[in-house]
């Protein structure tokens, strides 16, 4: 093995997570047994990472900078002392901007910087590349995409290893796989947790999957997305329910004359739905399409243009429009995510209600979808300002926030 196993524990229990609330029973870790399987097999299979380097690893989806930085110490060329700094830099893409950010901080506390470069999903992350590290997607969209792109960018000889919990995974992520590679199998379970390792790329067939274009028949759209944007190409029932109280009962906006609002952000935008949508509703408009995800962007940039209002839909990557302007935005749309992963969180939902509270201006209307059982009310009352319920349906509430 190109380090020792101790090195190894030492980087990961310096490494910490984002999260700055209180502990709870399901705060997150900067560690889990995902991010462990995939560093022993690593470990296990030295031949992977030897004369190449880090050079020769490239990481998809780390959340936190285990995989990351355990790749970066594993794969640096060793001498009679130990591991040597420099020789490359493991490549990473990660499509949320949070876990970017939360790799670079851990980077930077345990002082490997210069270990790791962040590229885009495409050559510049996979060429050369002998084995990539992944944590699995919930979407086999997403799982397809990644799958696609390694097995074409990267080296013949590469391995994949997907790495999940037993329990959110299923035999159709080993069919996925068995698209782009001719041999797919799974390794033992330890701590609740399995890897697909995925090697010998088929020939390509034809163009990528992703991006993925669909009629909205019923709203007279076309949607464009790449495998990780979240509800592909298709429309969440939230956003659907959404829109029918804003055909119904929309607002008429705060510019003068009633002509509609001047500018209008979907904040966690996923495919552009709701920004698309608004750009056509509301002709004088500009409107901002704000996730943390990059597919997320990428697909409501596409979306836009597809239905002829790109030059009025500008796209930003942040976290819960964390870089929108105060005071900048009559309309702010929202269908929040209860969702991280597989765990149940709510975190950033409130983080955009308190975006919306600081970008509207006062009089400025935060129309927001939520889930029932949810019971944002109070919160929307006392981040934004007085709230109605404007529907309410078996599972989704439509809401109306004005900003004092």
């Amino acid at each position: 093995m190109t380090t020792s196993p101790p090195d190894l524990a030492a980087l990961l229990a310096r490494l910490r997570t984002d999260d700055t609330g209180p502990a709870r029973e399901d705060a997150p870790v900067a560690v889990d047994p995902v991010d462990r399987l995939l560093l022993d097999l690593l470990v296990e299979d030295a031949p992977w990472l030897t004369s190449a380097g880090r050079e020769s690893v490239a990481v998809v989806d780390d959340r936190y900078g285990a995989l990351t930085l355990g790749a970066a110490l594993l794969a640096a060329p060793s001498t009679a002392t130990g591991p040597t700094p420099g020789r490359g830099r493991v490549r990473v893409h990660q499509d949320a901007c949070t876990a970017e950010a939360a790799l670079d901080a851990n980077a930077t506390a345990v002082g490997m910087e210069g270990a790791v470069v962040h590229r885009a999903l495409g050559p510049d992350l996979l060429s050369g590349a002998r084995v990539v590290l992944l944590r699995l997607p919930r979407s086999l969209a997403a799982l397809r995409d990644v799958a696609e792109h390694v097995a074409r960018e990267a080296r013949p000889d590469v391995v994949l290893l997907a790495g999940g919990r037993v329990k959110h995974m299923t035999r159709a992520m080993n069919d996925v796989l068995a698209e782009s590679f001719v041999d797919v199998r799974a390794s033992l379970a330890r701590g609740k947790s399995r890897a697909l390792v995925a090697s010998s790329p088929r020939p390509a067939r034809g163009g990528f999957t992703s991006p993925v274009t669909a009629e909205l028949p019923d709203l007279g759209l076309r949607v464009v997305a790449f495998g990780a944007a979240f509800a592909g190409a298709g429309l969440d029932l939230g956003t659907r329910f959404l829109l029918e109280q804003l055909d119904a009962a929309g607002p008429d906006g705060r510019a003068p004359g009633g002509t509609g609002p001047r500018d209008v952000v979907d904040l966690g935008c996923g495919t552009g739905v709701l920004a698309t949508w608004a750009a056509r509703r509301w002709p004088g408009a500009h409107v901002v399409a704000a996730d943390r995800s990059d597919a997320a962007v990428r697909s409501a940039a596409l979306t836009a243009r597809e239905n002829g209002v790109g030059d009025r839909v500008r796209t930003v990557r942040d976290d819960a429009g964390a870089t929108l302007a105060e005071a900048s935005a009559d309309v702010v749309l929202l269908n929040p995510p209860f969702h991280d992963g597989a765990a149940l969180r709510t975190d950033a939902a409130h983080r955009m209600f308190a975006t919306a509270g600081r970008v509207l201006r006062p009089g400025g209307e935060l129309w927001c979808v939520w889930n029932s059982h949810l019971r944002y009310r109070p919160a929307l009352e006392r981040t934004v300002g007085p709230t109605t319920q404007v529907a309410r349906g078996p599972r989704f509430t439509v809401t109306c926030s004005t900003r004092r």
